[in-house]
């Protein structure tokens, strides 16, 4: 599901800085971390190792294809040992139609290592209580460092871990956690100190938390549905097994809680896409719904499974349609007619990178660039700062944006401001997006 289609959506903006990343050279990287995205290095680290054999779509998109194709196996397992096979066949199942995992499942970044990791986290845990040999508490550790070097966010799905804890073993697994936390510790200290890149976020206040089901799921009927699902699945599980209901509903109930609680006490952080690691906890839960039902469980498992597809189906398309990640650099280039004498100006200067990826036939000239390397630190690239002098001697001038044609943003001024007004503009069909609009001089 995840790599169906991944290659025909545009990359977007995040999925451009991972390129500018990990293409950097091991001491560019590390510059880099030391200002923005820091907490990213592991990833980049290992993005930077998988560029050496290509960059293109497909082969950008595919090592979180994989994370979510193993995030699926554990998810199978876990199921299965919580109650039977079916349960853990039918959690993968609703997984693979979750529009949010088309989505992470065929994007650039780290968050569907995040939820692999998170689910190897609750499987490793699962087998440790089962039987709590010290190799198996080790194999914990190791998975909760995972959680907390994929994502830094992912980590607000270890507190969930606690409902678990009993006396008998309270001394190995808290020393476990410890041990685990630590990448948490160290990133979280790069991630505060790099808190200025992320100024962009808006504070969020609790009504955010009712459009959670439409994040996880990623779209609105189908996470619903699936939610509705989850509560009955986990009150279901009660009966038999209520550390592990209070477990799996603490997986998916405390991450966008702690999220929001975090934005009001520190800074704002509450994106959804940090929330992704929900989805494999929504699935399983849902799964137990039908499962815990008796003979009548497999039809029930089926019928919620068969109407999440049928619910998601539109949105699956929507995710693989070219603006899938909605920014359309393929579509905006297109829009650029070429002129002798043309000017091109970005808004933002990291949009650059998009045009420079999908660019396959001469452009207007880049008028404000300065070299071909971006900011060591950051995405954005170094440009001349005199719109009106870099103008001179042209006549018509493209400016793309990110946002709406609507957006203030001051290079929209400055070219007005130069003696320009607006001819025409096109805007890709979802926001953010990009804007393609051409001036002329008045």
């Amino acid at each position: 599901m995840a790599l169906s289609g991944s290659g025909r959506a545009s990359l977007n903006g995040d999925e451009l800085a991972t390129i500018s990343a990990a293409s950097r050279s091991l001491s560019g990287l590390w510059e880099l971390a030391q200002h923005i995205d820091g907490h990213f290095l592991p990833y980049y680290l290992f993005m930077h190792l998988w560029l050496k054999f290509g960059d293109a779509e497909l082969w950008l998109r595919l090592p979180s294809a994989i994370a979510i194709g193993v995030a699926a196996w554990f998810l199978t397992d876990l199921g299965s040992r919580l109650q039977r096979k079916v349960t853990g066949a039918t959690a993968a199942g609703i997984l693979a139609v979750l529009p949010s995992v088309s989505y992470y499942g065929a994007f650039a970044r780290s968050y569907a290592f995040a939820a692999a990791a998170v689910v190897f986290a609750f499987w490793a845990l699962h087998r440790a209580l089962d039987n709590p040999r010290a190799g198996r508490w080790v194999v914990y550790g190791v998975a909760v460092a995972l959680v907390c070097s994929t994502h830094l966010f992912a980590v607000l799905t270890v507190p969930a871990h606690l409902f678990l804890v009993r006396r008998a073993i309270l001394a190995r697994m808290f020393a476990a956690l410890a041990a685990g936390s630590l990448p948490a510790v160290v990133l979280g200290l790069i991630g505060y100190g790099e808190r200025h890149a992320i100024s962009w976020i808006p504070q969020r206040g609790p009504e955010v938390l009712l459009k959670f089901p439409k994040m996880a799921a990623g779209a609105a009927e189908v996470g619903l549905l699936l939610f509705a699902a989850a509560l009955v699945g986990a009150a279901l599980l009660w009966r038999t097994r209520r550390a592990w209901a209070l477990a799996l509903l603490g997986w998916l109930v405390l991450p966008p809680v702690l999220l929001l609680a975090v934005s009001h006490l520190v800074t704002p952080v509450y994106v959804d896409r940090y929330l992704f690691v929900t989805a494999p906890a929504l699935a399983l839960l849902a799964a137990f719904a039908g499962s815990s039902l008796g003979r009548f469980g497999v039809g029930v498992a089926g019928t919620v499974l068969v109407a999440a597809g049928v619910l998601a189906f539109s949105t699956h398309l929507d995710v693989r349609d070219s603006n899938g990640r909605f920014e359309d650099f393929p579509g905006a280039i297109r829009r650029v007619h070429t002129e002798t004498g043309d000017a091109l100006i970005f808004g933002q200067s990291s949009v650059r990178a998009g045009f420079d990826y999908y660019a396959e036939g001469p452009l207007p000239v880049d008028v404000l660039r300065r070299g071909l390397e971006p900011d060591i630190g950051g995405f954005g690239f170094p440009e001349r700062p005199d719109v009106a002098r870099a103008l001179e001697g042209h006549d018509r001038v493209w400016l793309v944006w990110r946002g709406a044609k609507t957006a203030k943003l001051p290079r929209v001024k400055a070219v007005q401001d130069a003696g320009f007004a607006l001819t025409s503009s096109w805007h890709s069909a979802e926001l953010p997006g990009l804007t393609v609009a051409l001036f002329t001089r008045s």
